[in-house]
């Protein structure tokens, strides 16, 4: 006799935020589901976060599905223990099923309908998949990385602690997005000599005209915008965030104060040769770019407070404090005392497990609002999913729910059974 393979409704790949917040609603609709998760519950912000890592968004924004941030400072910003703590009181609320320390190793269609899902510890089958496991997933780190001398410590941005965790000397910090700025702040405010490879990310201002940026945004409701009404369109989820800090309170990232403060700052990384790093001739670019989109945004701040007759501070205008004499295009490694490289270029995603044709050209899901073309498989937690709150703790309770009604709509129409048992009840709603 041979025991079949236990089967769920839903398995939702991904035990983060996102996946929780599924489970969140699947348990409203009365559908059994398992939560797989590779690591541990909060493994991530346990184990890939800085020591003085902190959101970069005010605490309010934190709303996962009935847990709200209830705490005495709103407008703060929560630091790496107290973001755990919140999550592990969202992880007691809703007491999700979930089976941890097991990673997905393949999921395919069967000739039925259902899905076949492989792990590292045992097989399962289910009707519908949500892939809740995020999109950074791999780290990029060029080739160049193989040429640099043995003795120069290397280490991803996820796996920076602290500069006294680096070996003494000068670091090299490569991308200025937001891990790379705020790493290059922590080494910098720790008294480390810091060369900072800036890339093409850009930048906002913390406060302006008396609130936090994100206040005003919010209320702009550009939190809510749908990717289809964004000029870029679905291009914007190739967009880099912007970098600011929550840090002592929250405050601008200014890469040219710190320059004035003795930092390094050069062009995109391109090469190594003879001992010598090289740059592109790019940086003047790269800031100018980022000190325009801090205008752009405080502008249309501008405008709306004009718009709606609000009373506030009167309106500034950033203006550089610093200017590259000259593009620096090399530095030897040995004579500016290099002892580490942090790399912050970013992540790709890697979805190789999913054996299932949802992806375009790129190798990015291909969905709407997180649904694909193909039946039963669903995406939550991504960058500009539905809006761009989509990614972060004030959007992903939306986007669970929405991913819920579906899977209850497309499970009512299937099986008349289930819609006379009460399925019938789950609506999509906007």
């Amino acid at each position: 006799m041979t025991m079949s393979n236990p089967h769920y409704s839903v398995i939702v790949v991904g035990g983060g935020q996102a996946g929780l917040s599924v489970s969140h609603f699947l348990q409203q609709s009365a559908i059994d589901h398992l939560v797989i998760e590779k690591h541990t519950l909060t493994h991530t912000w346990r184990t890939q976060r800085w020591d003085t890592f902190c959101l970069v968004t005010p605490n309010w924004q934190c709303a996962l599905p009935g847990h709200p941030y209830t705490g005495d400072d709103p407008h703060g910003f929560m630091k790496k223990d107290e973001i755990i703590a919140y999550l592990d009181g969202f992880i007691a609320k809703v007491n999700a099923p979930v089976q941890e320390n097991t990673a997905v190793t393949r999921i395919k269609r069967d000739g039925n309908g259902r899905y076949d899902v492989q792990t590292t510890r045992g097989a399962f089958t289910a009707d519908q998949i949500v892939v809740a496991s995020g999109g950074y997933h791999e780290p990029i780190v060029p080739r160049l990385a193989e040429r640099l001398p043995a003795n120069i410590v290397q280490v991803q941005s996820s796996d920076y602690r602290n500069a006294d965790a680096l070996p003494p000397g000068a670091v090299l910090v490569v991308g200025s997005g937001q891990s790379g700025a705020q790493i290059a702040e922590d080494l910098h405010l720790s008294g480390r000599k810091v060369h900072l490879a800036v890339g093409e990310a850009p930048r906002c201002a913390r406060f302006y005209r008396g609130r936090d940026v994100v206040d005003w945004l919010a209320d702009m409701r550009y939190y809510d915008m749908p990717v289809t009404d964004h000029p870029l369109r679905e291009g914007v989820r190739d967009n880099t965030n912007h970098y600011v800090t929550g840090r002592d309170g929250g405050r601008d990232i200014d890469l040219r104060r710190f320059a004035l403060e003795g930092m390094e700052l050069f062009g995109r990384l391109d090469d190594l040769r003879d001992g010598k790093l090289r740059f592109a001739p790019n940086l003047r670019t790269a800031l100018d770019n980022a000190d325009k989109t801090y205008n752009n945004i405080n502008a249309s701040i501008d405008g709306f407070i004009e718009r709606h007759g609000i009373d506030a501070p009167p309106a500034s205008r950033y203006e550089p404090l610093w200017e590259p004499q000259a593009e620096r295009e090399e530095l030897d490694l040995q004579a500016s005392g290099i002892a580490a490289v942090v790399w912050c270029i970013g992540f790709r995603p890697d979805f190789g497990w999913l054996d299932v044709p949802v992806f375009n050209g790129r190798g990015h899901p291909s969905h709407l609002r997180g649904v694909t073309a193909v039946p039963g498989v669903y995406f939550i937690g991504l960058p500009w999913l539905h809006t761009w709150g989509s990614g972060r703790f004030s959007g992903v309770a939306r986007d669970a729910q929405y991913i819920v009604d579906v899977i209850c709509t497309e499970r009512a129409s299937r099986d008349e059974s289930r819609r006379a048992s009460g399925v019938d009840a789950c609506v999509v709603r906007s």
